[in-house]
């Protein structure tokens, strides 16, 4: 690395709130050299649109760009036809803020964006040209071409001056969460670290995880990335997924051969290797063929006499084999993306057939309740200015709409628009400073710029910084906008007096009504993200959702990673079962029984598809505790069942995913005990 390079990377912040404000003028003077008549739009477009990563910036320009156009649309349709109509226009806004607001939040990706600011925009549009409906279409076509103007600077200085690759950042990403991962298979084998802490980097691992995979979504944007780069690492990604689920299997069969020393002890050898070879990188490919070698050798046969024991010790060796494959495939793949090849030509161990796309979890419930609280907050706000006669009050509904919907996701609203109070109260407080105290002192372009400076190179520096990003970029928006600033100066204090009064009627009533809304809370949300888990399961079970194992276990994480913000309010023993991934891995062995018993009798066939028959309906009522005893009965007759068949790899497999689902759904349960099975008649 380059000492240029170093340096930029430690004061990455302070770059970007150089470039970004730089940026920020460079639009606003072009806007003022062609005479738009809102240049600050321009202004704020930039900081609205920047991000330190090139493609992410691209990415966002492109949604604010298609959202803008689509809200302009909106706009020309509502206004002009309502405008006689106060109340129904009121309501049309309204409305159309919920819906495109409902999309936003269960959309799940960086494309959620264009629906969100098609929706906010109508607002920020409409409100302020109630008084003037003739002039709707110059004036839409003239904010059009504002925005547009900062997209276009941000994009281009974003691509051309000191630009920062999406695709180095997601790799950066991607070697840190490996690391973790391999601590954490470290830990599991050689049992380092109390299940707490295990329980707690699984949660941290699920949450950098889906991270990574937003930030993944933005390389499409990025014209320094090729194809190689954003195969291999979508291959990289795949193979991520299986690794948390799999860390767990191991550890929930390491801790079933307790009860056994010899057994353990031999087991403990082979683990303790495996081990030292993760701690060591995972690059040694003699070692990880000596691994497989070692694994094949104390992999135990399965007759019929076959207990617990047998069966846990096969599923283990299958894991941990599973776990050298999967660890040794990351590194050519992570070495294949730093020479820029593609993931085509390697000889991977793990090669799925296709290259599946993360699956986010969507709540349409909590979105549509979310959504019609911002609407009716919107409404409200329009009711008061409407009932008062109140010509500034038009605002109030403007900023519901732009707070409410940037806070849309929050799950207990009050307090988090009690602590933005403050803020709000901030730029009031900065805004008149300028408006009053430094504006009028001003003459040229080049003191407006010098007087800006120390305030919004502040604002950038705190956007770039992860614990202030949120109030940098709203006091750089906000403020931008709120200034107003353009050719000439003007001030009058009875409109910003009555403009700010508006502001924080707008921000507390929709505090309020969000708050009242949603009063159910973190709890509710993070109770709907447990039963959604149990739910999939009955769908797989049942056969009646998407099969892809990938598929799956993104979802499944995701909701993990949405989990882990809201960790403290699930119960002790619902943490666990979650952070040990049991639903996912359940899952995942019914889909291996499932193919693996392609080749098994009727007989067999018949036995599974009962247990799961019975399995998918009591998951999909379950919310929390033990499932019903008769279940693991049932199972266990079918692993009895299925010991009876002719020895081969597929009846093997089938018996270690049952044992799967035992041991990820019936952890506290005694363990398995051989059974005689009558020969019966099976009808057709």
């Amino acid at each position: 690395m380059t000492q240029t390079s170093s340096f930029l990377n430690r004061h990455a912040a302070l770059v970007f709130s150089l470039k970004t404000f730089a940026t920020a003028m460079l639009a606003f003077s072009i806007a003022l050299l062609l005479d738009m008549p809102r240049p600050y739009w321009a202004m704020a477009s930039v900081y609205i649109t920047s991000n330190q990563l090139t493609g992410a910036t691209h990415s966002k320009a492109v949604y604010r760009i298609l959202g803008t156009l689509i809200g302009a649309a909106g706009t020309i349709i509502l206004v002009p036809n309502l405008v006689n109509a106060p109340e129904l226009l009121s309501l049309g806004i309204a409305l159309w803020v919920g819906i495109c607001l409902y999309l936003s939040l269960i959309d799940g990706t960086p494309r959620s964006y264009l629906f969100m600011l098609a929706g906010y925009t109508v607002a920020l549009l409409g409100f302020p040209i109630v008084s003037m409906p003739q002039a709707t279409f110059d004036i839409v076509v003239s904010r059009v071409q504002e925005i547009t103007l900062g997209i276009i600077c941000a994009s281009v200085v974003a691509m051309l001056v000191l630009p920062r690759s999406v695709a180095s950042a997601v790799t950066a990403q991607a070697d840190a969460w490996l690391a973790g991962a391999r601590r954490l298979g470290v830990n599991v084998l050689v049992g380092r670290g109390s299940d707490q802490e295990r329980d707690k980097e699984r949660i941290r691992l699920a949450a950098a995880a889906s991270d990574i995979d937003q930030l993944g979504r933005h390389l499409g944007y990025e014209a320094a990335s090729s194809s190689n780069i954003a195969q291999g690492l979508r291959r990289l990604r795949q193979h991520m997924l299986s690794l948390l689920p799999l860390l767990g299997s191991i550890e929930d069969r390491k801790l079933a051969l307790d009860s056994n020393e010899e057994v353990s002890a031999r087991m403990a050898e082979i683990s303790q290797r495996t081990a030292r070879w993760l701690e060591a990188g995972g690059r040694d490919g003699q070692e990880a063929d000596a691994l497989r070698a070692a694994l094949d050798e104390v992999r135990p046969m399965l007759d019929a006499a076959a207990d617990w024991i047998d069966i846990t010790v096969a599923g283990l060796v299958v894991r941990l084999r599973n776990l050298v494959d999967i660890m040794q495939d990351c590194q050519l793949l992570r070495e294949a993306i730093a020479a820029d090849r593609s993931p085509d030509s390697l000889r991977l161990a793990f090669m799925p057939d296709t290259l599946t796309f993360a699956v986010p979890h969507r709540d349409h419930g909590h979105a549509l309740l979310s959504a019609a609280s911002v609407a009716l907050s919107v409404l409200a706000c329009c009711g008061f200015s409407i009932a008062t006669g109140w010509p500034d009050g038009v605002i109030a509904p403007l900023f519901a709409a732009v707070v409410g919907s940037i806070l849309a996701g929050v799950d207990d609203p009050l307090p988090t628009f009690r602590s933005f109070y403050g803020l709000f109260l901030i730029v009031i407080a900065i805004h008149g400073i300028y408006l009053f105290g430094v504006l009028p002192r001003v003459t040229t372009l080049e003191m407006l710029i010098a007087a800006l400076a120390p305030a919004f190179l502040l604002f950038g520096w705190m956007a770039a910084r992860p614990k202030t990003a949120r109030v940098g970029y709203m006091l750089a928006v906000y403020i931008s906008v709120q200034l107003a600033l353009t050719e000439t100066y003007s001030a009058d204090f009875s409109s910003y007096a009555n403009s700010s009064v508006a502001l924080m009627l707008g921000v507390s009533l929709t505090g309020v009504i969000c708050g009242i809304v949603r009063l159910l809370g973190a709890s509710w949300v993070a109770g709907r993200l447990l039963r959604s888990n149990w739910t999939t399961l009955a769908a797989v079970a049942e056969r009646k959702s998407d099969q892809d194992r990938f598929a799956i276990a993104s979802l499944m994480q995701h909701r993990l990673a949405l989990l882990a913000a809201r960790i403290t309010v699930v119960p002790a023993e619902a943490r666990s079962d979650a952070a040990n991934l049991r639903q996912l891995r359940t899952a995942l062995n019914i889909l291996d029984v499932r193919q693996a018993g392609l080749g098994l009798s009727r007989r067999a066939s018949a036995a599974i598809e009962a247990f799961l028959a019975r399995l998918a309906p009591i998951c999909r009522i379950h919310t929390a505790g033990p499932l019903p005893d008769g279940l693991v009965g049932q199972l266990d007759d079918t692993i009895a069942s299925t010991l009876q068949e002719s020895p081969s790899e597929a009846r093997d497999q089938v018996l270690m995913g049952l044992a799967g689902v035992r041991s990820g759904l019936f952890p506290e349960s005694p363990a398995y005990q051989p059974q005689q099975i009558e020969n019966r008649t099976i009808a057709a």
